[in-house]
């Protein structure tokens, strides 16, 4: 799909740092990232996981590490997959030290509630010899006491305190390879502290809507608040949290970008919601098609019209289509005109294989072009 002006978003200028192999902020990628909820202790479980996530696209996966045992595992977890991991650290100081030591790519931790100035100066030091980065993460649910009490209740002034308040400790260590987050539960809110937090700040930023609630909810919470965000220009590095399996985190934060324009993975399937006047039952092919065709990471688009009313329109702008037509046979759209008909009995997979072979030219074209 070729973009058009008023389709450009101009993102926010930040500075870029690096979650191992991974840029974040300046004019690197909005990365997609999830978190595993299986116990890091069990490397097996937590590894076939993060391999989930990383066969839908995942950029970088956050595992927890509450007790030693869980950083001892995560050494043997980092091996053993593609992606970096962020460690997921909350007040002590000695897990932090071991996430690091244990190849951890950046550490989640707040400076502020890990102790004293020489615990803070530990924390930093081991950062730094072992390459890891880090993200401020503050919550509306998880906020300072003497915020509270200045403030009354989380808002977004209050977010944004908490995060420059940890910020400075890192600055003060002359150490800047962090990124920030000012997450909350409701939408207003996170969106409101977001935007003030970018105006006095050029660190990278982590966004999302946390505890967002479950697959059809948590996606509906997500895209409204990342979207509002992202079309903004702010936004960095995106986690959509459901209570749901980390490999749907991942699909729903793709969505976001690529309807958005972003970033492009996959195919984007344009499809109808049905109605009488559909030729084959839409929502059983879409629904076949999308699991059958999850495996194509190359960017292009596929519309599935029932019927002649906006299928040939719709697949103008598409790289394949196909529309409900007579007689039981379907029109395929090759580029945006009329290529072929298809029997339903064959439909699927016809535009199966119609489809790999469209990503295997695609994929092919940059190759021949440098070639």
């Amino acid at each position: 799909m070729n973009y058009r002006p008023y389709q450009h978003i101009e993102r926010r200028r930040s500075r870029q740092i690096h979650v191992g192999s991974v840029a974040v902020g300046g004019d690197a990628p909005i990365s997609v990232q999830t978190m595993t909820n299986t116990l890091t202790t069990d490397v097996a479980a937590t590894v076939a996981q993060i391999r989930r996530a990383e066969k839908a696209g995942v950029d970088i996966v956050r595992v927890s590490c509450p007790d030693a045992a869980s950083t001892a595992a995560l050494g043997e977890i980092v091996r053993a997959v593609a992606v970096p991991v962020i460690a997921d650290i909350h007040f002590h100081y000695k897990r932090a030290i071991e996430a690091a030591e244990a190849g951890a790519a950046c550490l989640r931790i707040n400076p502020g509630n890990i102790g004293s100035a020489e615990r803070v100066r530990d924390v930093i030091k081991a950062a730094r010899d072992h390459g890891c980065s880090m993200r401020i993460g503050v919550n509306a649910g998880s906020l300072e006491r003497h915020l509270l009490e200045k403030y009354g209740e989380p808002n977004p002034e209050a977010l944004v305190e908490s995060a420059l308040e940890h910020a400075k400790i890192l600055q003060d260590h002359d150490f800047h390879e962090f990124k920030i987050s000012v997450k909350a539960s409701d939408v207003f809110l996170a969106v409101a502290a977001y935007q003030q937090l970018a105006e006095v700040c050029d660190h990278p930023l982590h966004i999302g809507i946390t505890e967002a609630g479950g697959r059809r909810t948590g996606t509906v919470k997500s895209a409204i608040g990342l979207g509002n965000l992202l079309w903004a220009g702010i936004g960095d590095t995106i986690r959509v949290s459901l209570s749901a399996e980390p490999e749907e985190e991942v699909l729903v934060g793709w969505e976001i970008l690529k309807s958005l324009g972003l970033r492009h993975r996959g195919v984007r399937v344009i499809s109808c919601p049905s109605c009488a006047r559909q030729g084959f039952n839409v929502i059983e092919t879409v629904a076949k098609l999308e699991e059958r065709l999850a495996h194509i990471e190359t960017p292009l688009t596929l519309s599935i019209i029932g019927c002649v009313v906006n299928g040939p329109g719709e697949a103008l702008m598409t790289d394949l289509g196909i529309t409900g037509g007579g007689n039981g046979r379907h029109m395929v759209y090759h580029a945006g005109k009329t290529d072929h008909t298809v029997a339903e009995a064959d439909m699927i997979e016809h535009i199966v294989d119609l489809v790999e072979a469209k990503a295997a030219e695609l994929a092919a074209a940059p190759k021949q072009a440098a070639a």
